[in-house]
């Protein structure tokens, strides 16, 4: 099971409706932070998740609609009472911003580990369960998109274990990926576990001009979710002066990477009504929806 929750859905300035970018996955628990304009620590308190469990922040650049929260957050982290260390995870120049921005926050209980992607190649991490793909954009500044994947391991094989005498007592163990030795005997998953299954994955992308690499990010993602900055069609070309997308592009992405679920997010504080534009992307991805601030998903492991 994954859960998903946009806490914030507006880009470049908050409004009295609509928070700034954020958005917070979480997996057993465990939890990963996309971006933090302001707002987010409201987001993220109305969600009831709570701030420690959170494990890395996964930034996608440093204009102010995505990192303004941080101080903020950053302090209220450390109020939770959290001690361990926090991953942040961004593009170059990170180590500069976040200098800039803890000045106003400059002693915390725990440890920040920067990892600095690069702004020119595709990146892979492992935070936790999740597998995190990061790939740049095109956009004013350095910018990534990111995917998180849970993957799946094999269905446990009973029969097998029965048949080969494997004590109960390992069975787990097995399951989990660990090799056990028994009585001289070298026990491995792959006695008992069959092929991987499909896991689940989210991707995530504002800021930026639609990319044949974003098609291939978000390829059979269970939820993309993609800025639309503008929904009017008309509005095309100042999107690509500033480097945004519009709700038909982002559709088309939904569309061709073969995506089960689309979320817009990243409204222009000028779309007063983003669902006045919706249909813009459903004649091209019907299983679209118009993001909102606190708008949750629980994605379940397909059974098989």
């Amino acid at each position: 099971m994954l859960e998903v929750c946009l806490l914030g859905c507006g880009g470049m300035m908050p409004l009295p409706d609509r928070r700034l970018t954020s958005m917070l996955i979480r997996q057993n628990g465990n939890m990963i932070l996309v971006d933090c304009g302001e707002g987010t620590q409201i987001g993220i308190k109305l969600t009831g998740w709570g701030f420690k469990a959170i494990d890395a922040v996964c930034l996608t650049h440093y204009h102010a609609d995505h990192v303004a929260g941080l101080p903020g957050f950053l302090l209220t982290l450390g109020n939770s009472g959290r001690t361990e260390p926090l991953t942040v995870f961004g593009p170059p120049p990170l180590e500069y911003m976040l200098s800039a921005l803890t000045v106003v926050a400059p002693q915390l209980p725990y440890d920040i580990q920067m990892v600095e992607l690069p702004e020119n190649c595709e990146s892979l991490s492992t935070i936790g369960a999740f597998t995190v793909r990061a790939l740049p954009m095109d956009h004013m500044i350095p910018c990534l998109a990111y995917s998180f994947e849970v993957k799946r391991a094999g269905k446990f094989d009973v029969k097998r274990a029965e048949k080969q005498g494997i004590p109960k007592e390992y069975w787990s163990m097995l399951q989990k990926g660990n090799t056990v030795e028994w009585e001289g005997r070298l026990l491995t998953p792959e006695m008992v576990v069959g092929s991987t299954r499909k896991g689940l994955k989210v991707t995530y992308c504002t800021d930026s001009r639609p990319k044949e690499e974003l098609i291939e990010l978000g390829r059979e993602s269970d939820l993309l979710i993609l800025e639309g900055m503008y929904g009017d069609e008309s509005l095309l070309d100042k999107a690509i002066e500033r480097k945004h997308m519009i709700f038909s592009e982002a559709a088309c992405i939904a569309e061709r990477s073969n995506s089960r679920e689309l979320w817009l997010t990243h409204f222009s504080p000028s779309l007063n009504e983003p669902g006045a534009f919706l249909e813009n992307a459903k004649e091209i991805f019907a299983n679209t929806a118009i993001g909102e601030d606190i708008m949750k998903k629980q994605l379940n492991f397909y059974q098989n």
